[in-house]
């Protein structure tokens, strides 16, 4: 029988027939991203698959290469569900299959709390409401396409250091109306296949075993009956966690449920074999819905492939082209069309390099690549031909770690990369390697994650070599390279030790925090050689400053090789300055990466890296007509913004970055984006500033309700750009609000908002209407001053006409919780309704009176 069959199977006879092993067996995963199949009972194992941006497939190391999209806040500011949920179907979902994954680990709808978090890059928006209603969108499109989807992380992993140990002290109001929210819309509008679980607490309990959560809230409340697993090693203990309903636990390597463990548990009582069969039947079911939702998959050979079409390379540019922001444009200076430009200069550290998504587990390896500096190249050439000249400084250095030599390194033979040679040891515990070669390959990366990616019958400690060739340089110069290892290393440049990240290490946070920092070393290379590399690798941690334990790296060895040629920091601004003079136009693409904005770690200031922000003010002082273009997955700060006249924020956009950068800048496409969570004017400004870090293992969310623009708008504070910001090459206004009558029944409260938006530009454009209610100001309680509880985009309005848009609200729109009784809440009072084009240009105001008040359960 083929394994899709088990779409027919009766649940209710396996769960019977399954001995207690055999249960046992289910409720973890084996390796690192299959869950267990019961031969016996004709039950497959599924694949799942990171994640956010992208379906990256079974490796980390020497992955298949995929599409990789704008990052969540990229798509969060298209503002167009609608768009999202394409994206879930036609790319997504169709890239899980290509990557034979039943069920994608994704979306991410934590809170913006704070742009600090790491992970930020990954979750949608600041906003509870627009973070909802673009993950259920997400969530749809991907389950459309057969494929099932994975909200994460359920709840309160707002931030990335101490992730598995810190305790989210939340009020019940705060979690239920800003951190639940954007689950609970998700689940009443799109029922998503499974839920994963934070690795945090949430007042006082980890998540994965927390019964308050995951049953009263998650399955009784909300009638959730799909699947819940863990994040990757986020379980702590065996009893609590199958008690409280945790149902899967990932990955199968280094778990909590083996077989001895859950068998000595269920004899002491600690738990039951009807509560395994519970957490197994969820298991069972999960697969079932794979079964039948994508047949091929399970039917399928397993391989993964790479397959693009032009209708997908299409749709990954507008996607990304419509995420952008154009944070302002003074003088009209934007979009860059004058047949008059003789000589552009494109400046800064971001736009050559590689970046396209932020780090950790939403990372892949992208099927191609279009960098800002190929786009807007590329643009030009096609506008004005050979009749423009393109000038070139990077003028001052944005990357937290020397850049990878992806392109710098060939093998002997001239295969792009280098040879890796795996090495077995003397025996598990030996650090002494063997002569003989257990495993040869050409390894295209120098950013390797091997994971659990090593060949079979290799030692529990073993070596790896890498030998290469480095692209020669055009002049002689001195090269710094930069080593990083959760393991140890040693980098030979032409048989001579040039860094030692072996004998005595640092300890770092790179490989989700088991890497060492990063050493460098300096060699003198010559004009025309091919310098030979070779880098010796071994898994176990070298001893430390403070830290002698030489930890075997199972799961999480890694190594990381860079460089780049030494320059003088203050020569490479000049040059940057003196082309910005000369050039017609300048554009000035700078930003962070994913060195910057990462798993594992959050970022510690808003400041752009470096000497970016005396780059962009010296460049703009030269040349006023100069248009800086952003990159970066949160908000950033930008000291310089009173001196610039055109500002675009790209965010991180995927394989199609630079074609959708050139798209905007040069007026193919009339940018739409909004932010989607508010840019600070400086780091004191943020609403979790002062307790967003943990104190004793405990985050306090003392901010409560007022995060976000909530925060701004309460306290008066002027942001540098406020959530929901975003302009256009033409100008809309917006008239005639109306609302219907309200009507109340049955716990139901429906009424229809409508409002016209006219082009009053000269060129066609899209625009986004958003509607913010307060509260009544009768209640006794303390309600944030505006909340976002409707938005709707028009698309391609063309100038000088007009279209009425209608926006429904309903009962969450008027709801806040109600901690006495363990309630939603709606009061008896007038509400005003806002509406504008963000959440400080509101010039639209209306209300509506809720005669009686009522209270509500469930969804």
């Amino acid at each position: 029988m083929p394994p899709s069959s088990f779409a027919n199977a009766n649940i209710d006879e396996i769960v019977d027939a399954l001995t207690t092993d055999e249960a046992i067996l289910l409720t973890a995963g084996v390796g690192f991203w299959h869950t267990h199949n019961i031969e016996r009972l004709g039950v497959p194992a599924i694949k799942v698959s990171d994640g956010p941006n992208g379906i990256r497939g079974n490796h980390f190391f020497m992955s298949t290469p995929a599409k990789c999209l704008p990052s969540s806040t990229a798509l969060g500011a298209t503002f167009d569900t609608d768009l999202i949920e394409d994206v879930g179907l036609k790319l997504l979902a169709a890239e899980a299959k290509l990557h034979a994954a039943s069920l994608v680990l994704a979306p991410t709808c934590n809170i913006q709390r704070s742009p600090l978090g790491g992970r930020s890059f990954e979750s949608f928006s600041e906003d509870p409401h627009h973070s909802g209603l673009i993950a259920a969108a997400y969530v749809r499109g991907v389950q459309k396409g057969g494929v099932g989807a994975t909200i994460k992380h359920f709840v309160g992993n707002d931030k990335e250091d101490d992730r598995m140990g810190y305790d989210s002290v939340i009020s019940q109001r705060a979690l239920r109306e800003i951190y639940l929210m954007p689950f609970m819309l998700a689940q009443r509008d799109a029922q998503p296949w499974a839920y994963m679980t934070a690795y945090n607490r949430v007042n006082g309990t980890h998540v994965s075993e927390n019964p308050e959560i995951l049953q009263k809230i998650l399955r009784e409340e909300w009638k959730f009956d799909g699947m819940v697993m863990s994040d990757w090693f986020g379980v702590y203990s065996i009893d609590h966690a199958i008690n409280a309903g945790l149902d899967l636990e990932m990955p199968g390597t280094n778990k909590w449920r083996t077989l001895d463990l859950m068998n000595r548990s269920v004899d002491s009582r600690k738990i039951t074999l009807r509560a395994i069969k519970a957490r197994a039947r969820r298991v069972l079911e999960c697969v079932q819905k794979c079964a039948a939702g994508a047949p091929e998959i399970l039917d399928g050979d397993g391989i993964e492939r790479t397959v693009s079409s032009p209708e997908d390379e299409a749709l990954m540019r507008s996607v990304a082209a419509q995420s952008i922001v154009l944070l302002k444009n003074e003088g009209g200076l934007l979009p860059l069309q004058s047949k008059s430009l003789k000589k552009v200069a494109i400046v800064g550290g971001n736009a050559k390099a590689r970046v396209l998504s932020g780090g950790g587990s939403a990372a892949l390896k992208p099927s191609y690549f279009v960098s800002p500096y190929e786009g807007i190249v590329k643009a030009l050439k096609e506008s004005h031909g050979d009749d423009v000249e393109v000038t070139f400084s990077e003028g001052a250095r944005a990357y937290m770690t020397m850049p990878t030599l992806d392109y710098d390194l060939f093998t002997p033979d001239g295969q792009p990369g280098w040879v890796g040679t795996w090495h077995a040891h003397e025996s598990d515990e030996s650090l002494v390697a063997r002569d003989e070669v257990l495993e040869t390959r050409v390894v295209d990366e120098t950013r390797i994650f091997i994971s659990t990616s090593t060949p079979k019958g290799i030692t529990r400690r073993w070596t790896l070599k890498l030998k290469g060739e480095l692209k020669p340089r055009e002049k002689d110069c001195k090269f710094e390279f930069g080593l990083i290892a959760a393991g140890r290393a040693k980098l030979y440049v032409d048989g001579k030790l040039a860094i030692d990240n072996w004998t005595r290490q640092r300890r770092g946070n790179a490989f989700f925090g088991l890497g060492s920092k990063e050493e460098k070393g300096i060699v003198d290379l010559q004009a025309g050689v091919k310098h030979e590399i070779l880098v010796e690798f071994c898994n176990v941690r070298g001893p430390a400053d403070g830290d002698e334990d030489e930890a075997v790296m199972i799961s999480n060895p890694g190594i990381q090789l860079g460089g780049a040629e030494v320059e003088d920091a203050d020569e490479m601004m000049a040059r940057a300055v003196e082309l910005a003079k000369d050039a017609d136009a300048v554009i000035a693409v700078v930003g962070l990466n994913a060195d910057w904005e990462t798993e594992g770690y959050d970022r510690t200031t808003l400041a752009l890296p470096g000497r970016t922000d005396e780059l962009v003010a010296k460049v703009a002082a030269a040349n006023p007509k100069t248009v800086v273009v952003t990159q970066s997955g949160s908000a950033i700060t930008l000291p310089w913004v009173d001196s610039v006249p055109s500002i675009v924020h790209a965010w991180y956009l995927g394989n199609a970055t630079g074609d959708a950068i050139a798209d905007v800048l040069f007026g193919k496409h009339n940018p739409s984006g909004k932010l989607s969570l508010t840019f600070p004017k400086r780091l004191e400004d943020v609403p979790s500033h002062g307790h967003f870090h943990t104190e004793n293992g405990k985050v306090r969310y003392a901010e409560d309700l007022f995060v976000g623009y909530k925060h701004y708008v309460h306290r008066s504070i002027e942001p540098l750009f406020p959530f929901g910001h975003g302009l256009s090459y033409t100008t809309f206004s917006l008239s005639n609000l109306e609302l219907s009558n309200p009507t109340v029944q049955d716990e139901l409260l429906s009424l229809t908002a409508s409002v016209t938006v006219t082009n009053t530009g000269n060129v066609a454009g899209s625009h986004v209407v958003q509607l913010y209610i307060s509260l009544p100001a009768t209640s006794t309680l303390t309600h944030p001053p505006i909340q976002l509880k409707a938005f709707a985009k028009v698309h391609d309005l063309a100038a000088g006409k007009s279209q009425k848009v209608e926006l429904p609200l309903d009962k969450y729109a008027v709801s806040y919780w109600e901690e006495r009784f363990n309630t939603w809440a709606v009061e008896k009072g007038e509400y005003i309704v806002c509406v504008g084009p963000s959440s400080t240009d509101l010039p639209l105001r209306t209300k509506f009176t809720v005669e009686k008040g009522f209270e509500w359960r469930g969804l």
